[in-house]
């Protein structure tokens, strides 16, 4: 699906108009492929490559255009099971145009950067921003995701909780090695200004690109090794808490193993002592709760 838009007042506005600077490709079919490619003279390996999620940041010049390959968070979904992962996008950079390639539908012109007034050089850069706060936005995510499941295994005795943590790690690795290779291409888009003719404004915000990237990165790895240095100990509390749920539930089982002794020993079949004595029932009664009285005395005494 391709759709169209012009810069109006600093704002991405949707347009018909078949000389639009911006162009956002969602999911496209081979007939708008081979249109990107025989109109725009797009490479199409390096189109491919826009939609694969497995494929690494680059940064490649082609003779009438720039095409830039980087990572950014995918959209979260319940059936993902905690898993976080990172999808490619890739950016064609024209002298008037920017063609924007996408595998999924995502408000593309929008969030922290939404004002655009030094034409597709600025929109270009804010859209890498924009990728770097959402990075931000899922790290803080994953940091509440982490902090409620590690309330919820403090009391359970179930895997379930354990995995999803190993689910946020898995995500965490996902975004380290996608920040670190998007950090890459922008440091090559610096080395490269000149030639790519960014304005000195757009330099200047390029540098603020790379110092927030760095700083995403090490909050990632941050919360990556904080999840794994304490996965041991989580592994512990779990199993600590089955082995003080079976504690409970032998002690229960001896606990009515007393009366139920002192009770059988009463009901055999043979000639017992004050059988016949009209109080023997409440006597039985008595002695099966002192023997539950004396196995809590002793438990006591044992710190059991």
């Amino acid at each position: 699906m391709l759709t169209r838009y012009d810069i109006v007042d600093g704002k991405a506005v949707e347009t018909k108009s078949e000389h639009a600077p911006l162009w956002v490709v969602v999911s496209p079919d081979d007939a708008e492929k081979a249109r990107l490619v025989e109109e725009l003279k797009l490479d199409a390996h390096t189109l491919g490559s826009a939609l694969d999620p497995d494929e690494p940041s680059r940064l490649e010049f082609e003779p009438d255009h720039l095409a830039l390959i980087f990572k950014r968070p995918k959209n979260y979904s319940a059936k993902d099971q905690f898993v976080l992962k990172v999808a490619s996008t890739g950016m064609f950079l024209f002298k008037d145009r920017l063609v924007v390639v996408v595998a999924e539908d995502v408000p593309v012109f929008g969030g922290k950067y939404t004002s655009y007034q030094e034409g597709v050089h600025e929109v270009f850069l804010k859209l890498i921003s924009s990728s770097i706060s959402h990075y931000l936005e899922h790290l803080r995510t994953i940091n509440m995701m982490s902090e409620e499941i590690e309330r919820k295994i403090n009391i359970s005795m179930e895997n379930r909780y354990l995995i999803s943590l190993f689910s946020l790690e898995k995500s965490l690795v996902y975004y380290l090695s996608a920040i670190n290779s998007n950090a890459f291409v922008f440091e090559k888009l610096k080395n490269n200004g000149a030639k790519i003719g960014f304005s000195p404004k757009c330099v200047e915000f390029l540098d603020d690109i790379i110092i927030e990237n760095q700083q995403c990165y090490r909050q990632a790895e941050i919360h990556s090794n904080i999840l794994a240095s304490l996965m041991d100990a989580r592994v512990s509390i779990v199993s600590n808490n089955l082995n003080i749920l079976m504690k409970t539930l032998n002690l229960i089982t001896i606990g009515i193993m007393a009366p139920t002794l002192v009770v059988s020993i009463f009901s055999m079949n043979v000639r017992l002592p004050m059988q016949q004595h009209p109080l023997m029932f409440w006597v039985i009664m008595v002695l099966a709760m002192l023997s539950v009285a004396g196995m809590m005395t002793w438990w006591r005494y044992k710190r059991w």
